[in-house]
C-alpha cells in the first residue's frame, strides 16, 4: 500500500450487469460519509445512474467525469457537492459513451483516471468508482487507478460467469500498470436465505474467494430498489431498512480492514 495519508480508491466492478453495482456504489459512498469519512463518488458509467442516485440532474451538468478524463478539465471543476454528509460526486452522463473510442488513440490511455485522482486522494478518505458494466478501457482506467477492486455478485445461477475474465484483467493491470491493486472484497447482493440456490451460490463463491468474502451480505430489499427513484441513498430514504443497515456494515468492515492494515 502507498502513503497512509492518502485516500483509498475502491473500484466497484463486475462486467455482468444487474448485480447491484450502482446500488453498492451509491450506498457505500453514503455510508462512508455517515461514518465521518470524506468521500468522493466517481461515476464512470455513461448511464449516470449513481449520479442520479444522489439526486443530481444529469442533463444540467456543466462538466462531468468525461471532461476530467478525456478533455483534461481540472477534476475540482467537475465535482458536485451533494446535500448528503461528507459526500461529493464526480458525475457522469451520456457524453462518456464515446470515451472508449477516444481513449484508443491516447498515449498511456490506461492511466488517464489515475492522473485525475492523484491530486484528489489528498482531499478524501475514500474515493468510490462506479464502473460501466464492461471490461473496456474505462474499466481498465478504474482498475489502474484504484487500490482495491470490490466485486458485487448476485446470488443467482451463473453468478461466477465472467469472473475469471475479470480476475485475469485485474492481474494484468497489476502486472502492467498498478502493482498495488488488490481485490478489496467480494460482496454478495440480493441475498435471500430462504432460497436453496442462494446457499449453493454462497458455497461456490467461498471456494472461489476463500479470504475475500465480506461478512456482511446485502439482502433483497424493496427499499434499496425504491430509493434511486427518489434520488436518495437508502439510508436517507429509509434508514431503518435492512438494505441501508447492511451497507453501513460493509462500510464499517472496509474501514476497520484498512485502518488495521
Amino acid at each position: 500500500m502507498g502513503n497512509d495519508k492518502l485516500g483509498r480508491v475502491i473500484a466497484i466492478t463486475n462486467q455482468k450487469g444487474g448485480v447491484g453495482k450502482t446500488t453498492t456504489a451509491v450506498n457505500l459512498t453514503a455510508s462512508f460519509g455517515a461514518l465521518e469519512k470524506k468521500t468522493l463518488l466517481v461515476d464512470l458509467d455513461p448511464q449516470g445512474n449513481s449520479t442520479s442516485g444522489f439526486g443530481i440532474n444529469k442533463k444540467n451538468l456543466k462538466s462531468s467525469s468525461y471532461d476530467a478524463i478525456i478533455l483534461k478539465t481540472p477534476a475540482e471543476e467537475t465535482i458536485v457537492e451533494t446535500e448528503y454528509k461528507n459526500v461529493d460526486v464526480m458525475p457522469s452522463n451520456i457524453s462518456l459513451a464515446g470515451a472508449e473510442i477516444e481513449l484508443i488513440d491516447m498515449e498511456n490511455r490506461a492511466m488517464n483516471l489515475k492522473k485525475v485522482l492523484l491530486r484528489l486522494k489528498e482531499k478524501y478518505d475514500y474515493i468510490v468508482i462506479d464502473c460501466p458494466p464492461s471490461l473496456g478501457l474505462i474499466t481498465l482506467n478504474a482498475i489502474a487507478a484504484c487500490d482495491g477492486v470490490l466485486i458485487p455478485i448476485q446470488c443467482e445461477y451463473y453468478a461466477l460467469e465472467g469472473l475469471s475474465q475479470l480476475i485475469a484483467t485485474v492481474r494484468q493491470v497489476k502486472r502492467l500498470y498498478n502493482p498495488y491493486v488488490e481485490i478489496e472484497g467480494v460482496l454478495l447482493t440480493m441475498y435471500d436465505s430462504r432460497l436453496n440456490l442462494t446457499l449453493q451460490v454462497v458455497e461456490e463463491i467461498k471456494k472461489y474467494f476463500p479470504q475475500k468474502l465480506f461478512k456482511t451480505v446485502i439482502p433483497r430489499n424493496v427499499r434499496l430498489s425504491e430509493a434511486p427513484s427518489y434520488g436518495k441513498p437508502a439510508m436517507y430514504y429509509d434508514g431503518a431498512s435492512k438494505g441501508a443497515k447492511a451497507y453501513l456494515d460493509v462500510a464499517g468492515e472496509i474501514i476497520s480492514m484498512n485502518e488495521r492494515g
